[in-house]
């Protein structure tokens, strides 16, 4: 499925703000927990509990959440479809990065094992 690039800049506009009670909502509705998420955010990004807050508080965009971000050398490991797109396919990086979270939350969510989630190499 080809990208748009408003739908890129409608990505990196995003606050991760605004998305992150969407996906604490997720995970405790299918009995996971907000410190397994944060756990896999930290996984992904570097950014511990008290960094995801700051993010929160801040209310920054998802550009700039990720250019924050240590991003884990294995995340190319995540691969797979996250609403209708190829993770693997999608070259702007930031989209990529965004996509990146919503397809480990919804590992999360699936009862995916956190050692299944946490990919290595």
């Amino acid at each position: 499925m080809e990208i748009s690039p408003t739908h890129h800049e409608k990505m990196a506009k995003m606050t991760f703000a605004s998305v992150y009670p969407h996906y604490v909502t997720k995970v405790e509705r299918k009995g996971r927990t907000k410190e397994e998420l944060h756990q896999v955010i930290e996984w992904l990004t570097g950014f511990d509990q008290n960094k995801i807050q700051d993010c929160i508080e801040q209310k920054i965009t998802f550009q700039t959440f990720f250019e924050r971000a240590h991003l884990n050398p294995n995340a190319h490991l995540i691969t797979g479809l996250i609403c209708g797109y190829r993770i693997e396919e999608i070259d702007n990086p930031t989209t990529r990065q965004v996509r990146y979270l919503d397809k480990l939350v919804d590992e999360l969510a699936k009862g995916r094992k956190m050692e299944k989630i946490l990919r290595t190499a």
